[in-house]
């Protein structure tokens, strides 16, 4: 098993870095999240330009990606797009052609007041209702980029009480409503559907299985996130300790702070790595998918992947002292990336409880 990245995905994670440096400075990216908007749609043009959304990329081309993406804290629904619902129109030719093209912009819609957030419940916990006039109805919560989006994946209850997962373009019968949250680079929403008009896409056994994949796909990408948001924290830190001086030297030399700074690099690459390894299991699976470790080894990511990127967004906080907590720098806005990244799609110890099941059960 190589898990080492292609020259090709190497060329992608360079190229896609060098876009978002010139496209994307953080500067700007404060702006644009703190904007009515919250979003570029010139810059989502051109990112559909750059092949980003192409089906021809895989798992791990969306690791690199959605890993740099966090890394430039990019305010798009790359996310919504690459972690969640892409995987679920896989067999959905005309709709995933436009969704290359940036002609859609889609996310997925399954969490319900008072329901469980895990993606894993996703269909258990809907209780949306599809009727037989093909008319949908509920109300979903803390839908990512819902307000940018024009298309929704939403998961249902059809007539014969089976979990259906539907598409409902952005029009009659909907409602968007923007929630205040702590990551303003990643607004969420609660979205109405009032006898809205939606098109089945598979119901049953099947949507489940494909509710399955799409869960895994979106938890392997919030891990790969949150590698970016890691990597961007040691690297504040690491420049503040170069420069920073206390008593004639520079504040990196203290083993206080370069032990703190070790810790967090070594959090960091364990943290890519499981990662990758997860990535590269989804790649497998989808060629295999009797392949044994796909699900401990997306839960062993998402859990240690998400804690390790909140540790690190701490630790570099501790680093720069004072300025690490004002709202000028952008350390806070990578802390609170983390911190969603951590409670999305079920927290760490409810991937750990998946984890040890599968051992002990």
């Amino acid at each position: 098993m190589d898990l080492a990245f292609s020259e090709e995905q190497d060329q992608l994670r360079a190229v896609a870095r060098e876009f978002l440096a010139d496209a994307y400075p953080i500067d700007d990216v404060s702006r644009i999240a703190d904007s009515a908007a919250g979003w570029d749609p010139a810059g989502w043009k051109a990112i559909a330009e750059l092949g980003w959304l192409d089906a021809e990329l895989g798992p791990l081309e969306h690791a690199v990606l959605l890993e740099e993406a966090a890394a430039a804290l990019l305010p798009a629904p790359l996310f919504s797009s690459l972690a969640l619902a892409l995987p679920g129109i896989d067999e959905e030719e005309t709709l995933r052609a436009d969704v290359a093209v940036g002609r859609r912009r889609l996310t997925f819609a399954w969490m319900e007041d008072g329901r469980s957030q895990d993606l894993r419940a996703a269909g258990q916990a809907s209780t949306a209702t599809l009727n037989g006039r093909g008319r949908i109805s509920g109300c979903k919560v803390l839908v990512p980029d819902a307000a940018i989006v024009d298309g929704f994946l939403v998961t249902a209850r059809t007539p014969d009480d089976e979990i259906a997962l539907c598409l409902v373009d952005v029009g009659d019968g909907v409602s968007v409503r923007s929630v205040p949250t702590i990551d303003s680079t990643r607004r969420l929403g609660t979205v109405q559907f009032d006898a809205s008009p939606a098109q089945q896409l598979v119901a049953g056994s099947e949507a489940t299985s494909r509710l399955d994949r799409m869960a895994q796909h979106a938890l392997v990408g919030a891990a790969c996130e949150a590698a970016g948001v890691a990597q961007r924290a040691l690297d504040i830190a690491v420049g503040h300790a170069r420069v920073r001086e206390q008593f004639g030297r520079p504040i990196g030399s203290y083993q206080a702070i370069s032990h703190r700074i070790a810790d967090v690099y070594v959090q960091l690459q364990l943290a890519r790595s499981l990662a990758t390894w997860a990535a590269w299991n989804l790649a497998e699976s989808s060629v295999d998918p009797q392949v044994m470790d796909a699900a401990m080894a997306t839960a062993a990511a998402k859990s240690y992947a998400t804690e390790a990127a909140v540790a690190a967004c701490e630790s570099a906080i501790q680093v720069l002292g004072g300025i690490g907590f004002t709202w000028d720098h952008p350390l806070h806005r990578y802390y609170k990336r983390a911190q969603w990244l951590d409670a999305f799609g079920g927290n760490g110890p409810r991937q750990r409880a998946i984890i040890a099941a599968a051992l002990l059960d």
